[in-house]
């Protein structure tokens, strides 16, 4: 049961999207909210009581969206198909979604290394985990093996009694909560809207709606035995909605490390097939990372996944970033440049006819959100490396401000309060060591750094300082996640270190780090 308090400040937190499903705009409804309110809580009170979902609140106009810009159009299956719910429906879903992931937290039902469509975890923090894994494993003079699996239509492919199933003896649903998840999944129906017209409705029978609240939720839950297979086998993984990497360390046998990976996949293979659900073996990508002489001494190898041989390539795109066999990121970085910059000539020919303020809310869309995405994994990169990005945003600045190629670009972005890049990725990395430290950040980051205990009693016992691992090499080692972020933290002032919250602990980082830059 929820309260109008709860009602109110859901439907405030959602998008004001109207459906064409909607018998009045969502506009409406957020303006005559107070007095609409009570009838849509009496709505979704009976609704999860009774363990059943209004057959209204069950029908979806499927709008068909490219999966890439670019991509080839005229062919079906470059196209995802996004779900446009009534929007009752999805304040209801909002709420349900709001218990369940509850019900996950307070009974650690939640896998520990699935990091899409969760709260505190991201594509940055899923990828730190994964790269320190890797750069630790370089850093031992091993190699390692990094396997990218790719699903085909994952979403849509979701058997509703199996996932009924796993609610049930999984997550220990019954009674209503259960009756109401099936009567969610039951007699479900959609059809296509393109303009002003609309297809026939045709029942959904397997699947899980794309664009819903609660069909990503639903989809890590019916991912859950995927865990348990990679985890017996011995192998790292990570996954990302229905992106799901595994990696293992080719040390000290890589025989025996070839044969847990393919005995892995092989079940894996099987797990897919009776679950419905198909690995694309033509997508998935395999790398070997590890050191220069460490990938050159490396044993050419090959897998077998869905059919098809997959061999060794010398780049892979992970979650948006480039990886290359040392994770040097130079390809990610050139990629970057050129995208950048592709953006910042068009926003400068347009200078002359906008604001300041609209200028700078291009260069933030269009350059910083680029310069900033996972930027933690360039933390400890070469100096060579970071000036590019840096000349990115030197330019950026410049176009800004209007400052001619001769003058310093230092005070400009003083005056712009814009940390350079190299401080940029120091307050990212130490941003997620405070909610590391304070339990906001995923398990698997936490599980990074320790408090540092001195073996004996010191002044520096109760100065928060961390453990500092020794590290071998500095281009591996050295860059890891687990070794830079005591080290940066260890020589924050102590009062830093000691900020109440993170909004003020941010305030702090950045004046600090401003002050160390500029001053």
């Amino acid at each position: 049961m929820v309260g109008d308090d709860f009602i109110i400040s859901t439907v405030k937190s959602m998008n004001s999207t109207t459906s064409i499903l909607d018998p009045v705009p969502c506009s409406v409804i957020m303006n005559c909210l107070a007095s609409i309110c009570p009838f849509m809580t009496s709505i979704v009170n009976l609704s999860l009581t009774s363990g059943i979902v209004p057959p209204e609140l069950k029908i979806a106009a499927i709008t068909p969206v490219p999966k890439k810009t670019g991509c080839d159009v005229s062919d079906l299956s470059n196209y995802r198909p996004i779900s446009n719910l009534p929007f009752l429906a999805k304040v209801l879903e909002r709420v349900v979604a709001v218990q369940l992931n509850n019900h996950l937290a307070l009974n650690s039902l939640f896998e520990p290394f699935q990091s899409g469509f969760r709260r505190g975890h991201s594509t940055e923090t899923a990828l730190i985990r994964v790269v320190n894994d890797l750069l630790i494993a370089a850093d031992s003079g091993a190699c390692s093996i990094l396997v990218l699996l790719d699903l085909s239509a994952a979403f849509d492919t979701i058997c509703h009694s199996l996932l009924l199933d796993r609610l049930e003896n999984w997550l220990g649903l019954s009674g209503a909560v259960l009756n109401w998840f099936r009567s969610y999944l039951t007699n479900r129906a959609q059809f296509v809207g393109l303009g002003n017209y609309n297809s026939d409705t045709v029942p959904v029978r397997q699947g899980v709606p794309q664009g819903s609240v609660l069909g990503p939720i639903l989809f890590n839950i019916y991912m859950l035995p995927l865990g348990q297979i990679i985890r017996k086998h011995g192998l790292g993984y990570h996954c990302y909605a229905d992106d799901t990497q595994i990696y293992i360390t080719t040390s000290p046998d890589v025989h025996c490390s070839l044969i847990a990976l393919r005995g892995c996949l092989a079940e894996i293979s099987i797990w897919m097939h009776n679950n419905f659900l198909k690995l694309n073996g033509s997508k998935t990508e395999l790398m070997q990372i590890g050191t220069v002489a460490a990938t050159r001494k490396a044993e050419q190898i090959s897998l077998i996944v869905d059919s098809c041989t997959v061999i060794p390539t010398s780049q892979v795109r992970n979650l948006g970033i480039i990886f290359d066999s040392q994770l040097s990121f130079e390809a990610h970085i050139k990629h970057i440049s050129k995208t950048a910059f592709f953006h910042l000539r068009n926003i400068a020919r347009l200078r002359p006819f906008l604001s300041f303020a609209d200028t700078e809310r291009l260069i933030h869309a269009f350059i910083t959100t680029r310069l900033d995405y996972c930027n933690a994994l360039f933390s400890g990169l070469p100096a060579k490396s970071l000036s590019k990005l840096q000349y990115i945003q030197n330019s950026a600045a410049r176009v800004l401000t209007c400052t001619s190629p001769r003058e310093h670009i230092t005070p400009v972005l003083s005056q712009l309060h814009w940390l350079p890049v190299n401080a940029r990725i120091d307050f990212k990395i130490l941003i997620l060591t405070y909610k590391a430290l304070h339990g906001t950040a995923p398990d698997y980051l936490c599980d990074l750094i320790s408090p540092y205990t001195p073996s004996r009693s010191l002044r520096s016992t109760n100065s928060l300082s961390l453990h500092q691992p020794s590290c071998k090499l500095k281009t591996m080692g050295e860059r890891a996640f687990s070794y830079k972020a005591p080290k940066l933290w260890n020589v924050l002032p102590l009062p830093v270190r000691n900020a109440p919250t993170l909004g003020y602990f941010k305030k702090l980082i950045k004046t600090h780090l401003f002050k160390t830059v500029f001053l």
